[in-house]
């Protein structure tokens, strides 16, 4: 570090400037380079699309491209034979889409989905194409929600091997009934069914207290499982309610809903029971808590299993926002497996 740093804040301040202007420049390079790369992929694929159409090109004919291609630019990567069936697959699965045509920045006419999909980098597409081929609504949902929650390529991988598609919004719930329309959709929306909680780590058997506070020990991945929105504000929360005192399993606040969220968790089966403590919880926050400008509070019950049918006619009972879901978790290890793991004493004198 230079003396003029140490000595003049100016100059300090300006090359700090000038580092974090350097940052944002390599960012836009990089971001121009993949939006560049995924055109080119898909035009390439709609070009072997096309020729393998026209029957003048036998099977082979994306080995030939591979091998001419690599023959003259050696050293480029994505030239591969695994890569170009990529790019054919890729072009596949979103061809089949309405191309509504716009402007590019080059003032070509572009579809529109391509400009979405070049917002994307090339490997979450693969990770897409692997797991969602052949199902066009399934990877625009994952192409949507990587666009709006910026995910990296571990959480979209993390959501394409627990079929979050399968479960996002799937809740048993009576939230038409009981919110506004708009809010009742993004409501539901953020629900899912089951949840996985796969990253608590439990041993069989396991209690409520344990599960709730392998949870939290997990709290970047629970909100991560939980979906976009969620503040975590506390475990038992303590709510004074006339002379008693209540305590909340897990209160968060979301901020696209503008709602404080109560979540109940049981480790049994659902019970009707379990409905009336989390109402009369939503009920205390409302009071106590909820301020003009926070919608409605939501009640979340979360247990093992449920039947939809009888969990639905316990819903129609009850005029605050609540919903039911149940829980998996394929990852509970048997509570003798701890036993059957070598002590260290053993490890050394293995090794000894």
């Amino acid at each position: 570090m230079s003396k003029l740093i140490k000595i003049d804040d100016n100059y300090a301040g300006w090359i700090k400037d000038l580092s974090l202007r350097f940052r944002q420049s390599q960012i836009k390079a990089a971001v121009k380079v993949n939006s560049e790369l995924i055109q080119f992929y898909w035009e390439l694929g709609r070009d072997i699309v096309d020729r393998q159409a026209t029957n003048h090109y036998g099977d082979n004919l994306i080995d030939s491209i591979s091998e001419d291609l690599q023959a003259l630019l050696p050293g480029v990567k994505g030239l591969s034979r695994i890569n170009l069936y990529y790019c054919k697959r890729f072009y596949i699965l979103y061809s089949k889409v309405p191309q509504l045509v716009e402007q590019s920045e080059q003032g070509e006419k572009v579809p529109q989905l391509v400009e979405q999909l070049k917002m994307i980098p090339w490997g979450h597409h693969r990770y897409i194409i692997d797991k969602c081929s052949g199902d066009l609504n399934k990877a625009l949902f994952f192409v949507n929600s990587i666009i709006k929650n910026n995910w990296s390529r571990g959480v979209l991988l993390n959501f394409l091997d627990t079929n979050l598609y399968e479960r996002q919004g799937k809740a048993i719930t009576n939230f038409k009934a009981t919110l506004p329309a708009v809010d009742s959709d993004l409501a539901q929306q953020l629900t899912k069914d089951p949840y996985c909680f796969d990253f608590a780590g439990l041993t069989e058997p396991y209690h409520e207290k344990e599960l709730k506070e392998a949870l939290l020990h997990n709290i970047t991945k629970f909100l991560l499982e939980l979906g976009n929105g969620f503040a975590y504000m506390g475990k038992e929360y303590r709510l004074q309610v006339g002379d008693t005192e209540q305590f909340l399993d897990l209160l968060f606040y979301n901020v696209e809903l503008r709602a404080y969220v109560v979540v109940e968790v049981k480790v049994t089966s659902f019970e009707p029971g379990h409905l009336g403590q989390l109402s009369a919880y939503v009920s205390c926050v409302n009071h106590l808590l909820k301020k003009p400008a926070d919608n409605a509070t939501i009640g979340l019950l979360v247990c093992k299993d449920k039947d939809n049918v009888f969990a639905q006619y316990s819903l129609e009972g009850y005029n605050q926002p609540l919903g039911i879901s149940g829980f998996e978790m394929s990852k509970v290890m048997p509570a003798d497996f701890k036993s059957t793991l070598p002590s260290i004493e053993d490890i050394e004198r293995e090794l000894r």
